[in-house]
């Protein structure tokens, strides 16, 4: 159980890091960077100003549905073990007294 616990915490800690990589981007255009190599030359030297964005909001949305599905596959997963661990077993039934 502590592993699907820790699986949890992780997945969800990829989900908010790439939740925050846009802002982090933005953040280094701004500041005259190259946005983590979307644009090498910066906002006046970007090749495909219009495409890398929406480029890279879509390569964003798949990862980030992929890692919500995972969270979901696991917590379904702990949900099932808990069930099974928690299940009362129906007692044998005795013959009557007599």
């Amino acid at each position: 159980m502590w592993s699907i616990r820790i699986a949890i915490v992780v997945l969800v800690v990829a989900a908010i890091g790439i939740s925050v990589v846009p802002i982090l981007v933005m953040l280094d255009l701004l500041e005259g960077g190259t946005g983590w190599g979307l644009c090498p030359g910066g906002l006046e030297g970007c090749e495909s100003p219009y495409t890398a964005p929406f480029e890279f909001l879509v390569i964003l949305s798949i990862g980030l549905f992929l890692v919500i599905l995972a969270i979901r596959l696991v917590m379904k997963l702990a949900r099932r073990l808990q069930a099974e661990s928690f299940q009362v077993s129906a007692p044998e039934s005795q013959p009557p007294p007599g």
